[in-house]
Parts: C-alpha cells; sequence; structure tokens
C-alpha cells in the first residue's frame, strides 16, 4: 500500500459497530490511532444509514466534518465535502404522497397488532433518503435494546416483517435492509450505500476504494456497497477488528 499516495486511495467506513461499538461512542485509543496513522494515509470517509445527528453522537461531536473527506449520512443520500453539504436525495419526491402514505399506515397498522417483549416510542423515522423502522420504538433503553436484539436474533421479527412487507408493496421499487439491533432501514431500490459511490466516480478517479463494514451479509446494510466490483471489501466483527485490518493494510 505504500506505493500509492493519500489522494489515490479512499476509505470508507460504516460507523456503527465498525468504529465504534454498536449504538456506542467511539473509543478514544481507536480514534488516535485513527485520526495519527490512518488519515495521513488515505482519503477517508463514512458511509452510514443513520443521519448527521447520529454521526455526531457517535464520533465525537462535529469535528467529523474538519477530520473526513467525505460523509454520507443516509446511504449516502447526503453527500458531504471537506465539511460541506454538496448534495441531497428525496424519498417524498421519488415516492409521491400518496404510496407513501399507504406504506406508513400499513406499518403502523402491523405494529399495532404485533407482539414482541416491550415496545417504547418512535416507530418509523422518516429521514431525507430512507424510512427507518424499529418494532420495539427507537426510545428504548441500552438494556432494552440489548434484550430486543437477543429476541429477534431467535424469533427473526425484523425478517418477517420484511417478507410480509415484501408481498404487500411489491408494486413499488424499494428495498429493505437490517442493520443494527433493533431496526431495519426502507429505501427505493439502489438507495443502499452504492450510492455515495456515485459521487465519487462523478468527481474523482482513486485507484483504490476500500470499504469496511460489519454487516456484509445479504440483507445486511453493508452487503451491497462491501460485494460492489468497484470496492474492495472488508468485514469486520469491532473497532478493533478495523484496527487490526488496517494496520496489516498500512504495515504500521
Amino acid at each position: 500500500m505504500s506505493e500509492l499516495k493519500r489522494d489515490e486511495i479512499l476509505l470508507l467506513f460504516d460507523v456503527d459497530g465498525t468504529l465504534t461499538p454498536p449504538r456506542n461512542t467511539v473509543l478514544p485509543d481507536f480514534e488516535e490511532f485513527f485520526y495519527k496513522h490512518i488519515k495521513p494515509r488515505a482519503t477517508i470517509g463514512i458511509v452510514g444509514g443513520s443521519d448527521l445527528e447520529k454521526m455526531f453522537e457517535q464520533l465525537n461531536g462535529r469535528k467529523i466534518l474538519d477530520e473526513f473527506d467525505f460523509i454520507f449520512p443516509e446511504n449516502g443520500l447526503v453527500q458531504i465535502e471537506n465539511g460541506q453539504e454538496v448534495g441531497k436525495q428525496n424519498i417524498i419526491k421519488h415516492l409521491g404522497e400518496e404510496t407513501l402514505q399507504r406504506f406508513i399506515n400499513f406499518v403502523l397498522k402491523y405494529l399495532s397488532e404485533l407482539a414482541v417483549p416491550i415496545k417504547r416510542g418512535t416507530f418509523i423515522e422518516f429521514r431525507n433518503g430512507m424510512l427507518n423502522v424499529c418494532p420495539i420504538g427507537r426510545q428504548c433503553t441500552r438494556e432494552e435494546r440489548n434484550m430486543f436484539a437477543a429476541y429477534d436474533q431467535q424469533h427473526q421479527i425484523r425478517a418477517k416483517m420484511i417478507d410480509d412487507l415484501k408481498r404487500e408493496f411489491h408494486d413499488v421499487d424499494l428495498t429493505y435492509s437490517i442493520g443494527g439491533q433493533i431496526s431495519f432501514d426502507v429505501f427505493p431500490n439502489g438507495w443502499d450505500k452504492t450510492y455515495s459511490l456515485r459521487y465519487i466516480e462523478a468527481h474523482y478517479k482513486f485507484k483504490e476504494i476500500h470499504f469496511f463494514g460489519d454487516k456484509t451479509e445479504k440483507g445486511g446494510n453493508d452487503f451491497e456497497i462491501y460485494s460492489d466490483p468497484r470496492t474492495i471489501g472488508h468485514k469486520v466483527e469491532s473497532p478493533h477488528d478495523t484496527r487490526r485490518i488496517l494496520t496489516e493494510i498500512f504495515e504500521l
């Protein structure tokens, strides 16, 4: 890797479970390693399913606008370069109000009849490029989140709900992607994390683009960009794993 200059190689990172522990903040020793040893050697970017505010929460605030060359919240539907927003896509315009309401109404009715161990608040979160659906509600504690994650692993609540949505909305060009512990994302076909590559390809010609993510299996929200022929994919299990692979790549 030493033969490539910083502006010839791009490293793209998922956030949750890749740069940070799940739904937690970045660890100080990892952050120091990343900015001190990796940033000088490669162009760096983050591409996540969540919005920019959640990225701020997990990566210690607005300083990421200065630290990262590219930030792609919401699967890259929002594009930020060198701290400035340069583009944004919108799911309302794409789907139309009628289809959007039909979908939201179905989800709310479905969840009202769904039996899960707990229910809290905010079952549908509206973002620029997607809807985030959470069967127990996003206003849950970390303990409740962990409990549901174990329950979902056993009973496949999210996977079954996605199957039902696919049948009901077979006429709408929607993709469903499970990410994190408690929710799943819904977005138009092609609006997965590879959307960020559209912006990059239109403006830059990197010799190598690497992607690091933890949800790389089919149905996970890193699968499409991880398996895309334009990227070199790295599956990680934790920030510790990410650090190990980066250390190997750059022979640190």
